[in-house]
């Protein structure tokens, strides 16, 4: 809400409002701004094409803003934005920092960070990884509902990659709701022997999962108690990389 401030901060105010609120009275109510001032915003914001009357007394989003988002879009890179969080969760953990992004029944990488340790990850950028075995994938996984759990299950199979690896759908669930009540996922040397990981979603603009970030490390170098220690850090850097990327406050939070 805004009471105080610029002309300009109204202006942006009274944009944002208008993809939730149509009336002025109800606009002016959500951002603190005066119904007149409201008006002669929106008068202006008709004129630019920002926004448009509906025919019924009200106004909505008109399609300069389409225009705007899809040039804005085409430019966006979420690894750029995300960048600043993952160098300060490297930097803080001083582990192997990875950014994955949901691409169907799989994610991929598309940053990664080495660890300070005298090693290096298997894995790069570009690289797939799968859903049912990673901390990221489970991490996503923990944000869909169980029936497309259980068809993503179904159309790739839950292959056994180690010993610890989970390969029962049924199994897969019930360890996701404990993934859902933790708020952050855990590889125990199920995706590759010698391997743990941390990981947590990531959110869009639109509040929908895009994929998880994570931390990893050799098994003898991170003991399963280490994990749920820095667990909240990797936690608090997933609700830094959604921000940045224009998670709802509510979503990333």
């Amino acid at each position: 809400m805004v009471r105080e401030g610029s002309s300009i901060d109204k202006a942006l105010a009274v944009l944002e409002a208008i993809a939730e609120h149509h009336r002025v009275t109800d606009i002016a109510a959500a951002t603190g701004v005066s119904k007149s001032t409201v008006h002669r915003i929106l008068q202006s914001l008709v004129e630019w094409g920002f926004a448009r009357a509906d025919g019924a007394g009200g106004y909505e989003p008109g399609p300069r803003i389409l225009t705007l988002a899809g040039r804005v879009m085409s430019r966006f890179d979420p690894s750029r934005q995300a960048s600043a969080a993952l160098r300060a969760l490297h930097e803080r953990t001083g582990y192997t920092t990875h950014f994955g992004i949901r691409s169907g029944d799989e994610a991929v990488y598309v940053d990664k960070l080495e660890g300070r340790r005298p090693y290096q990850m298997p894995s790069r950028v570009g690289m797939s990884l799968r859903l049912h075995s990673t901390a990221i994938g489970k991490a996503i996984l923990a944000e869909l509902g169980d029936d497309e759990v259980r068809l993503i299950a179904a159309r790739t199979g839950l292959t056994r990659l180690t010993p610890a690896t989970l390969t029962g759908v049924d199994d897969l669930l019930a360890h996701l709701g404990k993934v859902r009540a933790l708020g952050y996922a855990m590889d125990d040397e199920e995706n590759e022997p010698g391997i743990r990981c941390v990981g947590a979603a990531v959110f869009d603009h639109t509040g929908g999962v895009l994929g998880g970030i994570s931390i990893s490390s050799l098994a003898m170098d991170m003991e399963p108690g280490a994990l749920q220690d820095l667990a909240p850090v990797v936690v608090s850097a997933a609700r830094d990389v959604s921000t940045a990327l224009g998670a709802p406050a509510a979503v990333a939070r």
